[in-house]
């Protein structure tokens, strides 16, 4: 008899959980389907989400994310995650250890918060989208269900470098 495997638990970490978080956390939510849960939160959460954000993945990939808020990671403390992907440097080196021993990567991208011109953030806001979609193709194309933790930690790690 073939169970199915419940679906593997994702969460996208970010300073702010205002911009990179969010994006992942929707694209994934779009393409991972019934594969993947999928949350995003912050270490400091800035309490609004991107407006740049919402109108990329409104506009552009056509997800209404008006549910996502800016939140923090205390709140997803006790989730027993399999993969925590940081997108940001600096959630990177404060990341806490989470319970389960989940497999950690980085997939690191540039904060557009902290970009003052307007039609300049709203290009990166757009370039940090294309590149975490391609990211979640990779992600979204292993073969999970076959292969060894080492394995999937190297696969995951190896698409924040490319």
């Amino acid at each position: 008899m073939n169970e199915k495997r419940p679906p593997y638990r994702v969460l996208f970490l970010c300073t702010g959980n205002s911009a990179r978080s969010i994006l992942a956390e929707f694209l994934l939510r779009r393409q991972g389907r019934d594969r993947f849960e999928v949350w995003s939160a912050g270490a400091r959460p800035r309490g609004r989400v991107n407006p740049d954000v919402l109108a990329i993945l409104r506009e552009v990939y056509r997800i209404d994310a008006s549910e996502a808020r800016s939140k923090s990671w205390e709140e997803l403390r006790d989730v027993p995650f399999d993969f925590v992907i940081t997108v940001c440097d600096r959630a990177r080196e404060s990341c806490p250890i989470w319970p389960g021993q989940p497999v950690v990567a980085h997939w690191g991208a540039p904060d557009p918060d902290d970009v003052q011109d307007e039609a300049e953030r709203l290009r990166l806001v757009s370039s940090i989208a294309m590149e975490l979609q391609r990211r979640i193709d990779l992600f979204c194309a292993l073969p999970l269900e076959s292969l060894d933790r080492l394995r999937i930690e190297e696969r995951i790690k190896s698409i924040g470098l490319s």
